[in-house]
């Protein structure tokens, strides 16, 4: 078992590298360049379908790898744990549609003609509470696993790395799209973790 979960943070590592690259705006420069202004239309579903495609090696890789069992939830805890990670979907499904659940897919940006009018900033729902609920989603999903073992715990620990690394990654260019109102948004809601001071922190 001994290099299943360095091989596994490895592969979590450059999953995020090339998605944090694919994602940044000196790439949409680029093809926005090479392709014009069209790109923008295509850019979002391309790029969740590549997001969705090279993870799924990834999930898989801790079935695939020698592994060793660290605890199992037993009954009644067991329910505690599935009720959260039910939870954690719900409220998955619930941030989607706060933002527009064909807009994250790139579906809309691919069958309707540019908005006209300038992106919104969303802060009722779910966004009251974090900035990024999406993303504690599915934080509570991983680590409400009610069985852990060593190449899951390092599954865990770099996609939440990957997760914070993100947020901090997409805090900037929300600052950029909507100036001082994201940095009043930021200093009164946490990033992540409810009820915990805003701005960077959390």
């Amino acid at each position: 078992m001994g290099a299943s979960p360095w091989l596994v943070l490895l592969a979590v590592g450059l999953y995020g590298l090339a998605h944090s690259i694919l994602a940044s705006l000196w790439v949409k420069a680029r093809l926005r360049g090479t392709f014009g202004p069209s790109s923008e239309r295509w850019y979002r579903l391309a790029y969740n379908i590549f997001a969705a495609l090279s993870l799924l090696p990834i999930l898989a890789m801790p079935t695939l790898l020698p592994d060793r069992e660290l605890y199992r939830v037993p009954a009644p805890w067991l329910y505690l744990t599935l009720t959260g990670q039910a939870l954690a979907a719900l409220f998955l499904l619930v941030g989607l549609l706060h933002t527009g659940v064909w807009s994250f897919l790139g579906l809309r940006q691919l069958l309707q003609p540019p908005a006209v009018e300038p992106p919104r900033l969303v802060v009722r729902g779910l966004y009251r509470w974090v900035r990024h609920p999406l993303y504690t989603a599915g934080l509570l999903l991983i680590w409400l696993l009610p069985v852990m073992t060593v190449n899951l715990l390092a599954l865990n620990l770099g996609l939440t790395l990957y997760i914070v690394i993100g947020a901090m990654f997409e805090e900037r260019k929300l600052i950029r799209e909507f100036g001082q109102a994201y940095v009043e948004y930021r200093r009164g809601v946490p990033m992540l973790v409810p009820f915990l001071p805003g701005k960077r922190g959390n």
